[in-house]
C-alpha cells in the first residue's frame, strides 16, 4: 500500500515519524512516496481525514511532477487533467504547485469522487462532467499550458493487486480501447498551446496502449516532440528490486508514461 504525502502539509519524514509512533510499519521510497510494510485502513492513518496524505501507487505518484517539470512558475499553469477520477493525479499537481486544474470526467459519480478528494485535501479545481471527445461541450476555447491523459486502458499493470483484471477483460478489448486511446490523444493536443505539453500515460502493460500509441502519434503529428520519459514501467514488488535493472525502483504497478511537446509555430 503507497501513500503519497501532501507537501503543503507535512513532509515526508515527519510523516513517516508519525507512522511509526501509530504503530505502523513503513519505508519511504525514492521520490517522496511511502511503501507500508502491510496494507491499513485510512481511517488510522494519522491525518488522513485532514487531508496530510493520500493513497496513490508509486508509478501513478510520477505523473505530476513529470508534467510539471520544466514548466516553471514564472506564471500560474493552465492544467486539464482529462478523465481525472478519482482526483488523485489533480490534488497531485496542486500540491506541488500553484496552479489552475480543470478536472475532467465523463461519469458523474466518479467525478463527485473528485470534488470530495480535493475537499479533504483542502484544494480547489474547476471539476467538469463531460465527455474528453466533445470538445464543443466543455472548452471555454483558452488554450491549456499542459495536459494529463491518464486514458481508459486495460488496467493490465494493476494485476499485482487485482489479479481479477484479467478474467474481467474480453480478446477484443485492447484494439477497442487503443482506437480510443487514439482519439483522446489527438482530440486534446488541439486543446494544447504551442510550447505546452501533454503527458500520456495508462496503467497498462500492452506496447498497443504505449509505445505503439505514441509511434502513431508522433507520426501523424509533425508538431509533436517526444521529450524522455519513463516508457513502459513494469509491475515491481519491493522484495524483488533486482527483476527489471532499469525499472523504477520501490514497489508499484505496471505503468506507461509519454511526455509530449506542441512546437512553436
Amino acid at each position: 500500500m503507497s501513500l503519497r504525502v501532501n507537501a503543503l502539509k507535512i513532509a515526508p519524514s515527519d510523516y513517516l515519524v508519525q507512522l511509526r509512533g501509530s504503530g505502523i510499519g513503513a519505508e519511504i521510497q525514492s521520490g517522496g512516496s511511502i511503501v507500508l510494510h502491510r496494507p491499513a485502513p485510512v481511517q488510522i492513518l494519522p491525518g488522513f481525514a485532514q487531508g496530510h496524505v493520500s493513497v496513490q501507487d508509486g508509478a501513478a505518484q510520477l505523473a505530476a511532477p513529470l508534467l510539471l517539470s520544466g514548466a516553471g512558475s514564472a506564471q500560474r499553469l493552465r492544467i486539464l487533467d482529462a478523465c481525472a477520477a478519482p482526483g488523485g493525479k489533480t490534488g497531485h499537481l496542486l500540491e506541488l504547485q500553484d496552479c489552475e486544474v480543470t478536472a475532467l470526467e465523463v461519469d458523474p459519480v466518479r467525478a463527485r469522487r473528485i470534488g470530495e478528494n480535493l475537499q479533504r485535501l483542502g484544494l480547489q479545481a474547476k471539476v467538469l462532467t463531460a465527455d474528453a471527445n466533445a470538445v464543443g461541450d466543455w472548452w471555454d476555447g483558452n488554450l491549456f499550458d499542459a495536459v494529463l491523459l491518464d486514458a481508459p486502458c486495460t488496467a493490465s499493470g494493476i494485476t499485482r493487486r487485482h489479479p481479477d483484471v484479467l478474467w474481467l477483460r474480453r480478446i477484443g478489448d485492447i484494439a477497442q480501447l487503443a482506437l480510443q486511446q487514439k482519439a483522446l490523444l489527438q482530440c486534446l493536443w488541439s486543446v494544447l498551446k504551442p510550447g505546452g505539453r501533454l503527458l500520456y500515460c495508462t496503467c497498462s502493460i500492452f506496447q498497443e496502449e504505449g509505445d505503439a500509441q505514441v509511434q502513431t502519434f508522433l507520426a501523424n503529428n509533425n508538431n509533436a516532440v517526444l521529450l524522455p520519459s519513463p516508457g513502459h514501467l513494469m509491475p515491481q514488488n519491493g522484495a524483488n528490486p533486482q527483476l527489471l535493472n532499469d525499472n523504477q525502483p520501490g514497489d508499484h504497478d505496471g505503468f506507461f508514461y509519454a511526455l509530449f511537446e506542441k512546437k512553436s509555430a
